[in-house]
C-alpha cells in the first residue's frame, strides 16, 4: 500500500506567531525571523512527516495551516 501524496499551504496572513508548527516539525515549517509567521520549507513532505503535519494544523490556533491529501 502506497502513501497518499500530502501537501501543505500556509496563509501568512491568518497565522498569529505562536509556532507551535515549527517546534512541531522544523522539517517542514520555520519562522520568519522579523515577524514570527510561518514559513513552509515544504509543500509536499514525505510520506513519514504526514502524521506530524497534520498535527501541526490541528494545533494551529489560527488555522492558518491546510492540509490536503489525494
Amino acid at each position: 500500500m502506497s502513501a497518499g501524496r500530502l501537501r501543505v499551504s500556509v496563509d501568512t496572513d491568518a497565522c498569529c506567531s505562536m509556532g507551535r508548527c515549527a517546534a512541531t516539525a522544523p522539517q517542514v515549517f520555520d519562522q520568519d525571523d522579523d515577524i514570527g509567521a510561518v514559513v513552509l520549507l515544504q509543500a509536499e513532505p514525505p510520506p513519514e512527516l504526514h502524521e506530524t503535519v497534520r498535527l501541526c494544523a490541528d494545533l494551529c490556533p489560527c488555522t492558518a495551516i491546510t492540509v490536503t491529501e489525494d
